[in-house]
């Protein structure tokens, strides 16, 4: 191909780099005419301890004000299950737990606010009322311990999808987060019995989210899976090289299978700078983290608080993503897979810094200011913002219905 035409190709691909000015209203406009979906939050480790999402906080990233605030339509709260459960053998009855922090602690206690979505068709009818479509996301395969009834029992509490390994490596499917852990006993990717979990939740029409997989567990996942699969809170490992992040080569697999990568907010996800200046590339710092994995093996909720401490105390000043970092990564997703295969899924309350211009949820319309600024057309926007992972759930949900 000649020169000229891959110029003209890429400009066509990524909107120019130039800024254009826009108005607040204009920004609202758009805004407001989007159904933002984020599709990661770890607040339900707070109010599982009893703390009410309902008032406005000093701390943490998210609660109903700041929710409003930022025109947030719908939310996939993380049923999230730590994986010293796995290891006491309670880890299905903590994702029961964290389950119903969603459906009683922030849905039940605030239906004036809230209301739960099983549906791609729940989330714009929720949205329309004016309400926020509240949805649940079992983070960790772990919680389903080795059973497919488990796996039914999930969905039918409302868990639309399950996030393969958490940061450990489970019975059926290897994790990014300890590969390189010789105590670990690793599957080389999925078991056959992590391919039945695989069709049985293209069967029930559950979304397969492979955010913290190891490479070979995703590409056993990609050619497992009948249905689009997703990551709900990865980015890109071209703009920061970390495990967690997906190579260009994935983030191409998974637009040709229909998906979409939900971009996440961390500091360290969206920019090599803070990617290097991490306590989790110092060994001393490993090892600090490794004293306190086993003095409160037994205690996660305590184990969760002093990882806090750690970084806040020892790391609080290292440098922070700018909003232009996230932004980059859309432009990245979109230059090499399309605009129809980007999406948002903050981990809100699960990092530790988040951009310059993105400190919690109610500054989500400087994302789309940003990309307006960018060049961004407002159809486009409405697709990054949650038309895409719209469209994911609801080709996951026909899939179901074609194999029942």
């Amino acid at each position: 191909m000649k020169p000229l035409v891959c110029l003209l190709l890429l400009a066509l691909a990524v909107p120019a780099l130039a800024q254009r000015k826009v108005t607040d209203d204009e920004v609202r406009r758009v805004h407001q005419g989007a159904i933002v979906i984020d599709t990661h939050s770890d607040t339900t480790s707070r109010t599982v301890d009893g703390w009410n999402i309902g008032e406005r906080s000093e701390t943490g990233h998210m609660d109903i004000p700041r929710m409003k605030e930022g025109g947030l339509g719908a939310e996939f709260f993380a049923a999230y299950v730590g994986a010293s459960y796995a290891k006491s053998g309670r880890a299905a009855h903590r994702a029961l737990e964290m389950i119903d922090t969603i459906r009683f602690d922030i849905v039940g206690r605030h239906p004036e606010t809230f209301e739960l979505a099983l549906t791609a068709a729940d989330i714009e009818r929720v949205h329309k009322s004016g309400k926020i479509a509240a949805l649940i996301g079992v983070e960790g395969g772990h919680a389903i311990e080795n059973d497919l009834r488990i796996l039914r029992g999930f969905y039918a509490l409302g868990a639309r999808y399950l996030t393969l390994t958490h940061s450990n490596t489970n019975d059926w499917a290897d994790s990014s987060g300890d590969l390189d852990d010789p105590k670990v006993p690793h599957h080389n990717g999925l078991t056959d019995f992590g391919r039945q979990v695989i069709a049985e939740m293209n069967r029930l029409g559950m979304m397969v989210d492979i955010a913290h997989v190891s490479d070979k567990t995703f590409w056993d996942a990609l050619a497992a899976s009948r249905a689009p699969i997703f990551s709900s809170h990865s980015s890109c490992r071209a703009l920061s090289d970390i495990p967690r992040n997906m190579t260009d080569e994935m983030i191409s697999a998974v637009a040709k299978k229909g998906g979409v990568v939900q971009l996440n907010f961390g500091s360290d996800f969206l920019s090599q700078k803070v990617a290097d200046a991490s306590p989790l590339r110092s060994p001393a710092a490993m090892r600090k983290l490794q004293e306190l994995e086993e003095k409160y093996r037994d205690q996660p909720q305590q184990l969760a608080e002093e990882r806090k401490r750690f970084f806040r105390e020892n790391y609080g000043k290292r440098p922070r993503a700018a909003l232009d970092d996230l932004i980059a990564n859309v432009d990245h997703i979109v230059k090499i897979a399309g605009v129809d295969y980007v999406g948002l899924g903050s981990d809100f309350d699960g990092v530790s810094s988040l951009p310059v211009g993105l400190d919690d949820v109610s500054k989500l319309p400087n994302i789309t200011r940003a990309l307006l600024e960018r060049g961004y057309s407002a159809a486009d926007i409405r697709k990054i913002l949650g038309g895409n992972l719209l469209r994911v759930m609801r080709e996951v949900e026909r899939v179901s219905r074609e194999a029942k």
